[in-house]
């Protein structure tokens, strides 16, 4: 596995610079969190990473090389913050998780991955059959899961994957995504408003304020004793995780 590494991007929208030189590495193994108030470039970072919005400077490389950009091999898949869109409503569960497979693969050998990975999410494999209509935000959420895992990629990217969800559903995905990460040993840059959040699933934080990186280090570190001005009123608008 490769470490994802940001060198110096930027993203401008016209006259706006939306991502300001922003630098970051999602070491192999390791939960990345990227933490900021809404409106403040992460979302933009992960589509720039993912290649849906152009880079107007800097880098996106995996292993020392820019990500490829065509074919079926994606080693860098992504999680939209919104379950209910992001999942086609004609597609099947089943047909949806077989999009995101790097290798065409025969009928068989498709349901049986299909029902590993619906498995590995804890859904029944049998939901492979069901329409995302007949499925709960935090069930949809785990097929999008699914779905990013059937490329097998080096890297996923979570946009805001539970700010769309109730609290309790809101713990169970998160679980999952903390059960995965030890299990598969997966790499992740795990985007999120909530520092509450991010304390729970991420080794490493960066912060970040109107397009730039203003702190970042080991979770315990910075969400402990934050450098940062920013970082501190973040810190105090959440109950009971002042430094």
């Amino acid at each position: 596995m490769s470490p994802l590494v940001l060198d110096q991007v930027t993203v401008r929208y016209g006259r706006s610079t939306v991502v300001d030189e922003v630098s970051l590495t999602v070491e192999p193994g390791q939960t990345l969190g990227l933490v900021g108030e809404s409106g403040c470039g992460k979302s933009t970072v992960a589509r720039a990473i993912v290649g849906l919005v152009p880079l107007t400077g800097g880098h996106v490389l995996l292993g020392g090389r820019p990500l490829p950009r065509r074919g079926r091999r994606r080693p860098v898949q992504m999680v939209f913050q919104d379950p209910y869109s992001s999942l086609d409503p004609r597609m099947s569960v089943g047909e949806s998780i077989a999009e995101g497979f790097a290798e065409r693969l025969s009928p068989v050998a498709r349901r049986t991955e299909v029902a590993r990975l619906l498995d590995l999410v804890h859904l029944d494999p049998a939901r492979a059959k069901s329409l995302p209509g007949r499925l709960s935000g935090g069930q949809r959420q785990r097929v999008a899961l699914a779905r990013a895992l059937a490329g097998r990629p080096e890297v996923v990217v979570a946009d805001e994957i539970t700010s769309a969800l109730d609290v309790s559903v809101q713990a169970a995905v998160l679980n999952l995504v903390r059960e995965m990460q030890r299990e598969l040993g997966l790499s992740m840059l795990f985007i999120s408003h909530n520092l509450a959040v991010v304390r729970y699933v991420a080794h490493d934080v960066a912060v970040m304020q109107d397009g730039r990186i203003v702190e970042s280090g080991p979770s315990d570190e910075v969400l402990t004793v934050p450098r940062d001005e920013y970082t501190r009123t973040l810190l105090e608008a959440v109950p009971g995780a002042g430094a």
